[in-house]
């Protein structure tokens, strides 16, 4: 407990400020995606940050409203408004609860390597998309101011590490920018902020069925969607740090969080990659952190409002270049090369829906499906070898007799031959489901309809246990002999 809170304070408290200062254009950004007002999303990222840092499942790890669920959100809000929304978010937090509570992060290790790989190239991608309308055509002064950011970000870093480079970068340039009066886009120019708390509500809407059947079916998606994108940040969390986490304790966190954001005046919200490579990247890395982030960033709105809004776009969007640099796994372009043409190709497919649909679960379950079509492809090549053995004429069979490769199974055998003992020897095989059963009958009809008689041995207990289950031959002069 005392290490996950107090065994890194500076670094945790430094981080979150940066943290912090990058929430507030991208929280505004998703609320204007969703349709919201600017501080549905503020609230959601001060809510969700500070519930999230005491009772999340991995210390420095970031949780705000994200782009992912904003998109999600956009057909509630433009049919019914901002007061269904919230009940959603209320459902949808209810709902990863139970998930949570039934240990849903096991399906973790059904997300191939490949598949991981692609969705954080693909995120790295949109992060940096994302940034493209804020700085490209705009003037040359928006570039200088980009361009000063990142080098600033890369390399101060090798001569001053005491305070984070992108904090540094964005209190010289905003007051720079201030004091020049230079002509540059600002947080302001994203939307109005108010420079009030959030406060308790109950969503406006009739308590019924027909509203269940509403909000229903966004609050599931959101639920899976926050969840996905929560559970895959944790495990690239994990890696940067060296660090492992709690994942069935970060999704009834994440369930929490939503709940208590939903009844003030928050949209649902889930794991932010980019602000977790941030925190990060700025020494941030336990509990503190994520506290820090979302107690500033409430600091900032009540507080220092007016000063907030004058930030200059520019350097944010340096940041977040810096973000998606950092994000991108480089390491990738030789994986194209030297891994399994299969693999290679299931990471491809995940980036590119990503990056096509700007939606991260369409991705990852691409890449999952993908990935498990190969698999079975892979492992349904069954082999049947003919062989003479005193006076028996013996089938060996090597591999998996499933679904997949039941068909190649029978048409392995001669069924011309009449008048013979014949084996089938499955030493070398497992029968996993009831089409493997099946094929094995089918074989075994048609070589008894020619008066041959037929032995199955070789097989392991849970292959004999099956045929013994679900098997149809029951008849005494062509009974299926299991040894």
């Amino acid at each position: 407990m005392k290490r996950d809170w107090f065994s890194n304070i500076r670094g945790d408290v430094l981080a979150g400020i940066v943290v912090a200062l990058a929430l507030i254009p991208e929280a505004i950004a998703f609320s204007i995606i969703a349709g919201v007002d600017p501080m549905v999303g503020l609230y959601a990222s001060f809510c969700i940050a500070v519930i999230i840092a005491f009772i999340g499942g991995r210390p420095g790890m970031i949780s705000a409203a994200t782009g992912a669920m904003a998109l999600l959100m956009v057909p509630l809000v433009k049919d019914y408004g901002v007061q269904y929304l919230l009940a959603a978010t209320v459902l949808t937090g209810i709902i990863q609860l139970i998930f949570g509570i039934f240990k849903v992060a096991k399906i973790m290790k059904f997300i191939p390597r490949a598949v991981m790989i692609g969705f954080v190239n693909a995120l790295a991608i949109l992060i940096f998309m994302a940034q493209v309308p804020h700085f490209v055509g705009i003037s040359t002064l928006t570039y200088v101011f980009v361009g000063v950011t990142l080098l600033i970000v890369y390399v101060l870093p090798r001569f001053f590490k005491a305070i984070p480079a992108p904090l540094i970068a964005l209190v010289v340039l905003t007051a720079a920018a201030i004091w020049g009066g230079m002509d540059l886009r600002t947080v302001g120019d994203l939307g109005q902020i108010t420079q009030s708390l959030p406060a308790f509500l109950i969503p406006d809407i009739p308590l019924n069925l027909e509203t269940l059947q509403i909000i229903f079916p966004y609050s599931i998606a959101l639920a899976i969607v926050g969840l996905l994108e929560s559970l895959l940040t944790s495990s690239i969390v994990d890696d940067m740090t060296n660090t492992n986490s709690n994942k069935n304790k970060e999704a009834r966190g994440q369930g929490i969080a939503n709940i208590v954001t939903g009844f003030f005046g928050g949209m649902a919200g889930c794991a932010m990659i980019g602000q977790s490579v941030i925190n990060i990247k700025s020494g941030g890395r336990g509990r503190l952190s994520s506290l820090v982030a979302g107690v500033f960033l409430m600091f900032l709105i009540l507080v220092l409002g007016g000063l907030v809004v004058q930030i200059p776009m520019p350097v944010l969007v340096g940041i977040m270049i810096m973000v998606a640099i950092g994000t991108f796994d480089w390491s990738s372009f030789s994986y194209l090369r030297k891994a399994p043409k299969t693999d290679a190709l299931v990471m491809l497919i995940t980036v590119i829906v990503v990056v096509a649909t700007h939606d991260l679960s369409k991705g990852v379950i691409s890449g999952v499906i993908l990935s498990a079509i190969f698999f079975v492809a892979k492992i349904s090549r069954l082999e049947v070898r003919k062989r003479q053995a005193s006076g028996d004429l013996v089938f060996d069979v090597k591999g998996q007799l499933f679904f997949a490769s039941a068909e190649g199974f029978i048409k392995s055998f001669d069924f011309t031959v009449s008048d013979q003992q014949i084996v089938i020897d499955f030493s070398n095989a497992h029968i996993w489901d009831d089409s493997g059963v099946g094929a094995v009958d089918r074989v075994v009809i048609k070589y008894r309809e020619n008066n041959n008689e037929v032995t199955v041995k070789g097989l392991d207990a849970s292959s004999k246990k099956i045929i013994d289950r679900l098997a149809v031959y029951h008849d005494a002069n062509a009974q299926l002999k299991a040894h």
